[in-house]
């Protein structure tokens, strides 16, 4: 006789929910770690790409200006993409001005129109990017392109120079040249998105006379707005274009760049002929943005 074989199923451990469960639970898993990891990922890399983005676009209109300075292009209009933050304009006539400078001879210099002397200081305006996300602010001002992180909307020491404007100091002539340039705009204007900058030369006012300075010196006084110091980058940039030793320069009791205070910058007649001071400058009208 041959034996019986009882198959016996106990079926009461089976579910779809528990499979169901065990699915969504991976799902929801795998999209928490993309959330918690990866999406700030993606932000930080964005938002690089609108500051890297926001940085050639400054340049851009750094050559718009250089355009209507330096080769008399009556206008040039400029659309850009602002991502990440806001451009706008802030006009030479804005108050309190962005960052003044002050270029002394030590005398005063009768020779020149009252609505620019030697010893009074010039106001540039600017145009600045300033940054939501990655809290930078990017200016173009007086023709070179700074830029400046920023902590929690206060100041901080740093900064660089994006973009140099085109000053020239020749050692074997003994000529001095600077170029300065002024923003003007009927009001304060300022723009998010796509935006489209169009500016024009209204004016330029040139002089070229020879100075014998003082003691032998010219000085530049160089004055940032306290809340937008940029006065790190435009000390390197000073340093090396007139070639103005540190130990000279930590001598003559100048202010320590990066604190919000007016900068100091003798520079020397370094040949036996008098220094013959170029100063060239160009007024641009920013008319919309």
């Amino acid at each position: 006789m041959k034996p019986q074989f009882v198959e016996r199923f106990n079926d009461k451990g089976v579910s779809e929910a528990i499979g169901f469960m065990l699915i969504f639970g991976m799902v929801i898993a795998g999209i928490g770690l993309v959330t918690l990891y990866g999406y700030p990922l993606l932000l930080r890399q964005q938002v690089g790409a609108d500051e890297k983005i926001m940085e050639k676009n400054m340049i851009v209109l750094q050559n718009d200006v250089k355009s209507l300075a330096y080769k008399t292009v009556p206008f040039k209009e400029t659309s850009l993409k602002i991502g990440g933050g806001s451009l706008a304009v802030y006009n030479s006539s804005y108050n309190p001005p962005s960052s003044t400078i002050q270029i002394n001879d030590g005398v005063v210099a009768s020779y020149l129109p009252p609505d620019f002397q030697v010893n009074t200081k010039f106001t540039p305006g600017e145009l600045r990017y300033e940054s939501v996300n990655a809290q930078t602010d990017i200016s173009l001002q007086n023709g070179a392109v700074v830029l400046r992180p920023r902590i929690n909307q206060g100041t901080v020491d740093g900064s660089v120079m994006l973009a140099e404007p085109r000053w020239f100091f020749d050692k074997k002539t003994n000529i001095m040249v600077i170029n300065l340039i002024e923003f003007t705009s009927e009001t304060i204007m300022s723009k998010e998105g796509i935006g489209t900058v169009q500016m024009s030369l209204t004016d330029e006012q040139y002089y070229n006379e020879t100075l014998v300075p003082v003691n032998g010196n010219i000085t530049i006084i160089y004055t940032p707005d306290p809340t937008q110091d940029y006065s790190v980058a435009w000390d390197n940039y000073i340093l090396k274009t007139w070639n103005i030793p540190e130990s000279y320069k930590s001598g003559v009791g100048i202010t320590t760049p990066g604190k919000g205070l007016p900068v100091t910058y003798p520079l020397r007649n370094g040949g036996s002929s008098p220094m013959t001071l170029v100063i060239k400058i160009f007024k641009v009208n920013i008319k919309s943005i």
